[in-house]
């Protein structure tokens, strides 16, 4: 646990990072964030976390709202958007979308609207279908910012993205703290092997944006970056090219290898994790963009005969014992599909989950207070004044 004295040293190394450009702005993509703005992110979110350890309460909004938007399902992701706010003052509100107006035609632009008139953040999920997510958020913001130069609305709300068709930046973000804190600073990750790899699971049509996210993240912090998945199993080429860029600028690596076993020989860091194939999730759109019940059935079908030929890309003891030392971090953003129990064949041995069960959570514990950063750097100019203000208060969150 931190003291206050701590708590003003981190703060002061916040005042040395230039994160203004996340002022009143969203949170989109990793990449499009500077150095400095991820590095406050990391920074702010540790103080959050020392500041409620120490009793103090960072509660900054007396009113206002979180919307929450998921157009998937969550749970970890759900929960943390509605710590951050309740952290920091805000209540949330769902936007239950069968619920509201938007099942009789209402567009995204008045949806937006009408949600945004107390709101301080909007947080959204939509990460199933390829090309829609991430152009659902940006008409979303676009909406709210015309609305706010209309004078319709009387503050602007920031718009943080839980988890799109591209990227999941709270996770990755919560993944790399959790990281940094591993590994006992950012300093000491250059050099590091991450293994991204496919593995297998009995259900198809998850996500890419956490693979995705990893390579476009991870890349950015000198560490020899390794995506392995089998034949077909790709990932947006775009991406790979954020990656190869990064690597570049970092004095890191990244490259595509096909098999774990390459993967994770010496590796620092592995994080197996099914995703589906990039024409896969393509095609998936453009079916349910017809309303086609019966091509979308004989998809999953094509799709589970195709992944159970891969049944062997599983994070098993005998793979991590060839990982740096036999003792690389082993990462899931959660839940796993484990061997035995949660299904009969999956992505990891209940063996390795089982021993890696308590920093696998504290992984995930990390999110809420990203998310809340996030908020924060976007609703304060002054970030570090700010939390000064919180600190020289002193006010008790439990009294």
């Amino acid at each position: 646990m931190k003291d206050k004295t701590a708590i003003k040293t981190m703060i002061e190394k916040l005042k040395t990072l230039k994160s203004d450009g996340m002022y009143l702005d969203d949170f989109f993509l990793t990449w499009d964030k500077t150095d400095d703005e991820l590095a406050a992110v990391f920074q702010v979110a540790e103080i959050l976390r020392a500041m409620r350890e120490a009793n103090i309460s960072p509660k900054v909004f007396s009113s206002g709202l979180g919307i929450s938007n998921f157009r998937d399902n969550s749970t970890r992701t759900r929960f943390s958007f509605a710590s951050a706010c309740n952290l920091l003052g805000l209540e949330v509100q769902d936007l239950n979308e069968e619920q509201s107006q938007i099942a009789h035609g209402e567009t995204v632009r008045e949806t937006a609207n009408m949600i945004s008139f107390m709101a301080d953040v909007i947080g959204i999920r939509d990460d199933m279908y390829i090309g829609k997510g991430h152009t659902y958020m940006k008409q979303v913001a676009d909406a709210v910012q015309e609305g706010y130069d209309q004078g319709v609305l009387e503050q602007r709300p920031t718009l943080v993205n839980l988890q799109c068709d591209i990227d999941h930046p709270t996770q990755t973000m919560a993944d790399m703290l959790h990281v940094i804190d591993h590994f006992g600073g950012v300093e000491n990750l250059k050099g590091k092997k991450v293994a991204m790899t496919w593995a297998y699971s009995p259900s198809y049509g998850k996500p890419l944006s956490v693979p995705q996210g990893v390579i476009g993240l991870f890349t950015r912090f000198g560490m020899d970056v390794v995506l392995a998945h089998p034949e077909g199993y790709n990932v947006m080429s775009e991406v790979e090219e954020v990656a190869k860029k990064n690597a570049k600028a970092n004095g890191g690596s990244y490259k595509r290898v096909d098999t774990m076993a390459e993967a994770f020989k010496d590796a620092d860091i592995v994080y197996p994790k099914s995703w589906a194939p990039f024409a896969v999730m393509e095609e998936r759109t453009k079916i349910v963009e017809h309303n086609d019940q019966a091509g979308l059935k004989e998809l999953e079908k094509r799709c589970l005969l195709n992944n159970a030929k891969f049944k062997d890309w599983t994070c098993t003891e005998e793979l991590m014992a060839t990982t740096k030392d036999g003792k690389a971090l082993y990462m899931h953003c959660l839940p796993a599909d484990i061997t035995g129990v949660s299904c009969k064949e999956g992505e990891v041995e209940a063996s390795v989950f089982d021993r890696y069960i308590v920093p696998l959570y504290k992984e995930a514990s990390y999110k809420p207070y990203i998310i809340a950063a996030m908020i924060f750097l976007a609703r304060f100019k002054d970030p570090a004044a700010k939390l000064e203000q919180i600190l020289e208060k002193g006010k008790k969150r439990i009294k």
